[in-house]
């Protein structure tokens, strides 16, 4: 099995796993509602992707939650 003869210094290691950080995705604005979402993926929102629409999003509607009659 290979063995290295000499250490590999902690600056030498650091400066070879420079290029290793990870950097957070930057969500973009929906072009039909405004929302925020990431790119390449659809707005759940509005159901648009690209200007057009995929899906019909499922919204509930806020009396119908909450009422009273039976």
């Amino acid at each position: 099995m290979a063995v290295p003869k000499v250490r590999t210094s902690k600056s030498r290691r650091n400066t070879r796993r420079s290029h290793h950080a990870l950097t957070a995705a930057s969500p973009i604005t929906c072009s039909n509602c405004g929302n925020r979402v990431l790119p390449g993926h659809v707005c759940l929102s509005c159901g648009y992707y690209k200007g057009k629409q995929v899906f019909e999003p499922k919204i509930k509607a806020a009396d119908d939650e909450f009422s009273t009659t039976s």
